[in-house]
């Protein structure tokens, strides 16, 4: 691999999938819809060119692939927008890849599984129960049907620099700035939260691996840890110590009345009751042990970047 297009790359996946590729001598490609995060994020760097534009503009797409290697798909649309744009979205980018003749990489979460009690495997079979599950499933239908040479990777909950619109990061935004704090779902259940550079090396090694194509992945955190667990080391880390509230799927109901992104957050909150935990043999069968970042190390890392602290090559 000589050139990649980074889809989204001003998010929190996005940035640290670039992050990667720079570190292995890939020249790269970043797209977002916001020329001020590139900048922010790039501009620095001879060996990444920032390109902004809307990826459901299929001409400018076609047109900014042109000679790449490989698409990274990470753009994580607005919950809102799923029902409009996701299908489209996702249509745009395979012709992208088909008429460049590239190859897809696709960050994709766990909504398609629905509720699992037992760890999953790529061999699960998938039945979502949410609407978003249920278009997370048809988008990845889509890319299969496709032809294109593709990896999909099911990645839980992320967290991170620049992972704004996540849930831990939410949590963390408050502390920073030192105002009440607030932790969404049950702060006694364990779940998977992914470090957003452990997520991104997982992923672009699997690029690497012509064996790997044609498949979707599993890609565990370090292991299922409580939110409890989580403020603790958030206290250690930065010394807060105001309360951390918990946002309940009753709050969130409420909210939604008023605010539709809210709303939208209400059907995924059985993951707050339910954990789904993967399981990551097969990854580990082909490419090796998964990278793993311990969650202190990972939320000192996602604390510095919102200190601007961290930063791409540092």
């Amino acid at each position: 691999m000589k050139k990649a297009l980074v889809l989204g790359a001003s998010g929190g996946m996005g940035y640290a999938i670039v992050k990667e590729l720079v570190n292995r001598g890939v020249e790269v490609t970043a797209f977002a819809r916001s020329i001020n995060k590139l900048n922010h994020l790039f501009s620095r760097y001879p060996t990444v060119t920032i390109i902004p534009g809307d990826a459901l503009n299929q001409n400018q797409l076609t047109q900014i692939a042109r000679n790449k290697d490989i698409i990274f798909h990470a753009i994580n649309l607005p919950y809102g927008d799923w029902e409009t744009k996701l299908l489209p979205l996702t249509d745009s980018i395979i012709q992208a890849a088909r008429k460049n003749n590239a190859k897809l990489a696709i960050v994709d979460n766990i909504y398609a599984y629905g509720k699992c009690n037992e760890t999953v495997k790529e061999s699960t079979v998938k039945t979502p129960h949410t609407k978003k599950g249920k278009l997370r499933l048809q988008a990845e239908e889509r890319v299969k049907r496709s032809r294109v040479p593709y990896v999909l990777a099911h990645f839980p909950d992320f967290y991170g620099p620049y992972a704004e619109n996540t849930q831990l990061n939410f949590t963390i935004q408050s502390v920073i700035q030192n105002k009440r704090a607030w932790f969404i779902g049950s702060q006694y259940l364990a779940r998977e939260h992914l470090f957003t550079l452990d997520g991104a090396q997982a992923l672009v090694n699997l690029s690497f691996q012509d064996e790997a194509y044609g498949q979707h992945w599993n890609i565990p955190a370090t292991h299922p840890v409580t939110g409890r667990e989580l403020i603790r080391l958030i206290r250690d880390l930065t010394g807060y110590q105001k309360k951390v509230s918990t946002v309940t799927t009753n709050m969130l109901r409420l909210l939604g009345v008023f605010d539709r992104q809210m709303r939208e957050f209400v059907e995924m909150q059985y993951l707050n009751q339910q954990a789904v935990i993967l399981n990551g043999g097969k990854y580990e069968k082909l490419i090796g042990p998964l990278p793993r970042t311990s969650y202190k190390k990972g939320l000192e890392l996602t604390i510095r970047s919102y200190q601007g602290l961290e930063h791409l090559g540092n």
